[in-house]
């Protein structure tokens, strides 16, 4: 088990410490859950009022926070609680499962693949024609990545997932569980004759960035033509769906359930809450933010904020809710 002291808790975030305290510190807890070796953190001040009560060993606050509590549990004082939470949590991380071999006799790898060293596939994984896995890669169980791919050094793919032909990955990525890349987009156009549906070809691909996580059962289709692109240190929820010619910048966020149509692009930055949608052919440029359960009909100005479905300004769409529910009093 993991423990440490206050004092190394405190080095590793910077933190000043309201008082001392010789307990082992060995987890973290929510303040209503905590128990004495355990730490907690208040990073909004509607939390302060749990204070008092927290069984907790150690409080992580924001600095401008602190003037809100009072009491005898030691606190780890810091300009941002939920940065030195997500470093706590690093530290309390536990070890990854084990792999008896680093590569299981029970894996399929092509004799054309390309391993590099240090990589670890589970049994069940298929490794296609021409794949070239670079440095530290690791393939949980039942990974298949078929033929003409290329993963980057020390990427994570967990059991599941299925990467399509000709995809490209770059390095230190995290695919979680069932994750598909470059399956067909999603193209269909009505027969001459009236017979029924003709299914558009798609015979592009899909590059992905540097650093890039994408949560568990969610999407990235190829492109018709060209490629579908997710930029450096995107971040992906699970259950999303990004569509075929779809190009992300840089940094962008999109949480569950939320997807984009064909070839939408994102600048860099850009946030995306749960459940929304976004129609074919938009532009949201950099630093947008689309709020949960929005539909986005048209392109975002940069730095703008929408809200609704239709999707509008916040501000103004705001006004309009307050407006209709005073309509609702009168």
């Amino acid at each position: 088990m993991k423990s440490f002291s206050l004092n190394q808790l405190a080095a590793l975030l910077n933190a000043e410490i309201s008082e001392n305290s010789t307990q082992q510190f060995t987890g973290l807890n929510h303040l209503d859950a905590a128990t004495s070796d355990q730490v907690s953190f208040i990073g909004s001040s509607k939390y302060s009022k749990n204070y008092a009560a927290s069984g907790a060993g150690a409080v992580v606050i924001n600095e401008n926070l602190k003037h809100l509590v009072s009491g005898a549990i030691p606190l780890l004082v810091v300009k941002n609680a939920d940065l030195a939470m997500a470093k706590l949590l690093s530290l309390y991380e536990p070890d990854a499962p084990e792999f008896e071999t680093e590569i299981s006799d029970r894996a399929y790898i092509h004799p054309t693949a390309q391993v590099g060293s240090g990589c670890k596939i589970g049994p069940g994984c298929y490794v296609g024609a021409r794949t070239v896995l670079a440095e530290g890669v690791t393939l949980y169980p039942n990974v298949t990545i078929l033929d003409d791919c290329s993963i980057g050094t020390r990427t994570t793919i967990w059991s599941g997932t299925v990467i399509r032909e000709r995809s490209v990955v770059g390095a230190f990525c995290i695919f979680h569980n069932n994750v598909s890349i470059g399956a067909d987009g999603f193209g269909y156009r009505p027969a001459d004759d009236g017979s029924g549906l003709v299914k558009i070809v798609h015979i592009g691909n899909v590059i992905i960035g540097n650093g890039v996580e994408i949560g568990a059962n969610s999407c990235v289709d190829r492109a018709k033509f060209a490629s579908t692109i997710v930029g450096d240190g995107c971040k992906i929820d699970n259950l999303v769906q990004i569509a075929h010619n779809c190009i992300l910048g840089r940094c962008c966020i999109m949480a569950g359930h939320s997807g984009l149509a064909g070839s939408v692009t994102l600048g860099d930055g850009v946030v995306i809450g749960g459940s929304a949608s976004i129609k074919d052919h938009t532009t949201i440029h950099s630093g947008a933010v689309v709020a949960a359960g929005s539909g986005v009909m048209g392109d975002v100005a940069a730095g703008k904020t929408v809200l609704g479905y239709p999707a509008t300004d916040s501000r103004d769409k705001l006004r309009e809710w307050a407006a209709v529910r005073k309509l609702g009093k009168a």
